[in-house]
């Protein structure tokens, strides 16, 4: 759902831990500011907590993420939450989710981005999107029916996800997709935790209509551009309109 070209940036290097880690602690802050501090009520907040266990987190840093988040205690987050539209090069429209304390650091710190990435441009292009919930799942039965999984869970679409795409969905299990809409994000994670499926994330996002044909050269052009973009720390999430 356009992201898939951060696959590729793991086949050749891998993410660097520590910007890895450090994007797990912001989505833990952001999901706790969002949705409060008690992950038995806020899905995005349990994913985002399981997956920062999986990466050795420790529940040091995860607990003060959380309070920090939710404003408990003497540290509260202040960060604006600001999203960048644009195109890589080749045309590939691009939304890009940005979580700042200093917006007067992180704008030009993207135009330069833009500018670096030859053809790569600013521009409005949100009407190229979806604005849905997105919820990653996998279920230990490699049979389950992931279509009617998302009729009972109120999702509005749902597509097979293997480990090739989230290397968070293990071998041999039942992968999924489920898309909503933004209001039904939290009900549909909640019925999927809660009928066998492991919730790995629950966050709206933007799901591309169209998606331009490009030849490897270009694909592999427009995937470095993004990943100069997701390794900015500011950064928080990449859309594009890229399969």
């Amino acid at each position: 759902m356009g992201r898939q070209w951060l696959q590729a940036k793991r086949e050749v290097a891998g993410l660097k831990k520590g910007l890895m880690v450090g994007k797990m602690v912001k989505e833990i802050m952001v999901a706790s500011k969002l949705g409060g501090p008690e992950p038995a009520g806020n899905a995005r907040l349990f994913a985002a907590m399981e997956k920062a266990r999986r990466a050795s987190v420790t529940r040091d840093v995860i607990e003060r993420a959380i309070k920090k988040g939710a404003g408990i205690g003497g540290e509260k987050l202040v960060m604006d939450h600001v999203v960048f539209e644009g195109y890589t090069p080749h045309k590939v429209p691009v939304i890009v989710e940005v979580m700042t304390d200093n917006n007067n650091r992180t704008a030009p710190e993207m135009r330069l981005l833009f500018k670096r990435g030859q053809l790569g441009a600013p521009g409005s292009n949100k009407f190229l999107f979806d604005h849905v919930g997105l919820v990653e799942a996998h279920h230990p039965n490699a049979t389950t029916d992931i279509e009617t999984a998302a009729i009972e869970a109120g999702a509005q679409n749902v597509e097979p996800l293997a480990h090739a795409e989230n290397d968070d969905i293990p071998d041999g299990v039942t992968g999924a997709r489920f898309i909503s809409e933004r209001a039904d994000l939290h009900t549909v994670s909640q019925w999927l935790a809660q009928n066998g499926w492991t919730v790995v994330t629950s966050e709206l996002g933007y799901v591309a209509k169209n998606f331009p044909e490009l030849t490897d050269e270009q694909r592999t052009e427009v995937g470095e551009f993004l990943h100069a973009l997701d390794d900015n720390d500011d950064v928080h999430r990449v859309w594009a309109a890229l399969q």
